[in-house]
């Protein structure tokens, strides 16, 4: 399983048109970022701190095929990286990921 953490809004959109193309970063990088179990909880405090009405999508990373690959990033960790949009089929579930008053997320107990 791989994980993105994104806005509830910007997941509700992607349901609407069928596909969920990334947001502005996963654009304007090429890829959509994705995060292991492990990467989560440090991916949120990076990228997401004080933000609320966030969404964790649980993704099945073997139904992407090909266009999913593993570089290089933070910590010099491997990452998976989705060339392409992400087809809804390979989502197994989405979970609310709950912002404390410290700014922080509560992350659920995740399937590596």
């Amino acid at each position: 399983m791989i994980y993105k953490i994104t806005p509830a809004s910007a997941w509700r959109e992607a349901e609407r048109q069928g596909v969920y193309r990334g947001s502005a970063d996963d654009n304007r990088d090429g890829f959509i970022h994705f995060s292991t179990a492990a990467q989560v909880a440090e991916t949120a405090r990076k990228h997401y701190h004080g933000q609320t009405g966030l969404f964790l999508v649980v993704v099945d990373a073997d139904a992407l095929g090909d266009a999913l690959r593993w570089e290089r990033s933070r910590n010099d960790e491997l990452f998976p990286h989705l060339y392409g949009e992400l087809d809804l089929g390979a989502v197994t579930e989405i979970l609310s990921l709950r912002a404390r008053s410290d700014g922080g997320h509560d992350v659920p107990e995740l399937k590596p």
